[in-house]
C-alpha cells in the first residue's frame, strides 16, 4: 500500500497558476503509474493527468491539455501537477492517486480500481 499526501492547494484569480505536490510514502516500488484526478461538488470524480513511472509517459485530459504539466520527481518520491491559466471551471478538490496494476493507470475513474488515494486538496479558480 502507498500513502499519498497532497499539497499546493489554495484560491486563484482566473488564468492564475498553482502547482500541486504529491508526496508519496510505503510499497512504492510496486507503483506503475501516478495521476491526478479531481471532483467538483455534485460532479463524478475525473482523472486529469496520467504520468507512468518506468518511462514518464504522460496522458492528460482534453480539458486541461497545453496548460497542465505532470511530472515527477522519483528520488524524492513526489508527483507535481503545474496548473497553467486556470479557469473557474477548473475548481474542484484534487486527488493523487497511485497504481500498481496496469488496468487501473488510466484517466478513466472507477470507485472499484485497487489504486491508493491521497485526502485531496482544494484549488478555487475565482472568476
Amino acid at each position: 500500500q502507498v500513502q499519498l499526501v497532497e499539497s499546493g492547494g489554495g484560491s486563484v484569480q482566473d488564468g492564475g497558476s498553482l502547482r500541486l505536490s504529491c508526496t508519496a510514502s510505503g510499497s512504492t516500488h510496486n507503483t506503475i503509474c501516478m495521476a491526478w484526478f479531481r471532483q467538483a461538488p455534485e460532479k463524478e470524480r475525473e482523472g486529469v493527468a496520467v504520468i507512468y513511472t518506468d518511462n514518464g509517459r504522460t496522458v492528460y485530459a482534453g480539458s486541461v491539455k497545453g496548460r497542465f504539466t505532470i511530472s515527477q520527481d522519483k528520488a524524492k518520491n513526489m508527483v507535481y501537477l503545474q496548473m497553467n491559466s486556470l479557469k473557474p471551471e477548473d475548481t474542484a478538490k484534487y486527488f493523487c492517486a497511485a497504481s500498481a496494476t496496469w488496468g487501473d493507470c488510466g484517466l478513466r475513474y472507477s470507485p472499484y480500481s485497487n489504486n491508493d488515494w491521497g485526502q485531496g486538496t482544494q484549488v478555487t479558480v475565482a472568476s
